[in-house]
């Protein structure tokens, strides 16, 4: 049996056994590199991945856009994005639900995380509907779906992760994921407006705003709208890299924050605490990533991997779709950073061989990996929604982010049919 296997399985007892995801693939791959090689050359690669890995003037990427989305979340954004929604939608049938959805992704472009947003708008949206009479599994469905955005719509971690394991550009990445965000934002609101189709009772109508309240909403939320167009629109234009781009998308986050807030040092302490931790998290799952693939480029897994692709070299949309069937089986059991950083290194080099563009390849992994955010029994953004609504039955979120899991199973087709959805903005940059 190939050591690859025996690699997969320990690493999944381990995991089991409730070690960290990171120090799970980095004590597998130094056992695998060792007993491979040997345990000197294994202490040697791990030393030396973990100092270039933590020197990696390219990481330096990850902190600013955690810090950045740390500013905007302490700001309390949210709260002025959601009333900004509601003003316009809210009056409709599941029009609060829709203006969550409209929400999250705002919160989401400038956040880049998708924990940070379901709980926060859990905590914004959800008495707001609930006081309306929206049904629990509606209401919590809807913040759960919208959270994932925070993974697709940029800036986002994932996307840099991914970029920094297949060097990839991140600038193209981040315009990759504008519009399949865009078109995951309508499905959602196509799904809610079939489900209150079906049960009116699910989504009552809320109170019409006169337009005189809602522009003086959207006077709140310049700031978001703003941040969002200097970053991405800096990135797009070659103005700055994605690292300058982070460094002034924190930086302008902090002044909005402190503009909107006052300047407090105990709340900067505390976000620059939170942001380290974070960090920190994020190397550490990095390092033992690679420490794990580069035990996996020892064994057959690459060779066999490159013989499947030759065998369907006529028909390479089945491996697409066999590695889009690895990542929903995976996504129960494992969270999407880990998920991320254990796969790519071993399924990109099979993609590329089979011709298919990095970059469309990596907007479908972070699509997937967001409909893994829904799947039982993981599905983090309901234990996250879970942990804030402690008085809502986990049966009842995971029913009501049903409808939100089809509409994503749909926009996962229409990208892969037509990749040009991801790919136009990307090629005006290249």
């Amino acid at each position: 049996m190939d050591a690859s296997i025996f690699g997969v399985i320990g690493l999944f007892f381990l995991v089991f056994l409730r070690v960290p995801i990171a120090f799970a693939m980095a004590i597998v791959g130094f056992l695998g590199f060792g007993f491979t090689v040997n345990f000197s050359a294994a202490s040697a690669m791990v030393t030396s991945l973990a100092y270039e890995t933590g020197l990696s003037v390219g990481l330096s990427v990850l902190p600013l856009f955690v810090l950045m989305g740390s500013f905007v979340f302490h700001a309390g954004l949210s709260r002025d994005l959601y009333a900004a929604s509601n003003a316009f939608v809210g009056h409709h049938r599941g029009g609060l639900a829709m203006a969550t959805v409209v929400a999250c992704g705002g919160f989401s472009a400038v956040c880049g995380s998708s924990l940070a947003t379901a709980a926060t708008m859990a905590k914004v949206a959800f008495p707001a509907m609930r006081s309306y009479g929206y049904s629990d599994g509606l209401a919590g469905g809807s913040i759960a779906a919208g959270g994932t955005l925070g993974i697709l719509i940029p800036p986002s971690i994932v996307m840099v992760i991914y970029g920094l394991l297949t060097d990839q550009s991140i600038g193209q990445l981040f315009m990759a994921g504008i519009v399949p965000g865009i078109l995951g934002i309508m499905l959602y609101v196509f799904a809610i407006a079939m489900v209150v189709r079906v049960d009116p009772k699910a989504g009552p109508r809320g109170a019409r705003t006169s337009w005189k309240n809602r522009i003086r909403t959207l006077k709140s939320v310049w700031g978001v709208l703003a941040l969002f167009l200097i970053v991405m629109g800096g990135i797009y234009g070659g103005v700055f890299t994605p690292t300058e781009a982070g460094a002034i998308g924190a930086v302008g986050a902090l002044v909005f924050a402190i503009a909107k807030n006052g300047f407090d040092v105990r709340w900067l302490f505390r976000t620059t605490v939170e942001t380290a931790r974070m960090t920190a998290m994020l190397f550490a799952v990095l390092i033992g990533a690679l420490i794990f693939a580069n035990f996996i480029n020892l064994t057959n897994l690459p060779r066999t991997l490159l013989t499947v692709a030759n065998y369907f070299s006529e028909t390479p949309i089945l491996v697409i779709l066999f590695i889009i069937l690895v990542y929903l089986i995976f996504g129960c059991v494992l969270e999407s950073i880990s998920m991320i950083t254990l796969t790519v290194p071993i399924f990109y080099p099979l993609v590329s061989q089979l011709g298919f563009d990095l970059i469309w390849f990596g907007i479908i992994v972070v699509v997937v990996t967001e409909i893994s955010f829904l799947t039982p029994p993981i599905g983090l953004n309901i234990f996250v929604l879970r942990s804030v609504l402690a008085d809502v039955p986990t049966g009842t979120l995971f029913r009501g982010v049903l409808p939100f899991f089809v509409a994503d199973i749909v926009r996962l087709g229409i990208l892969i049919a037509f990749p040009i959805i991801s790919l136009f903005l990307p090629s005006l940059m290249r």
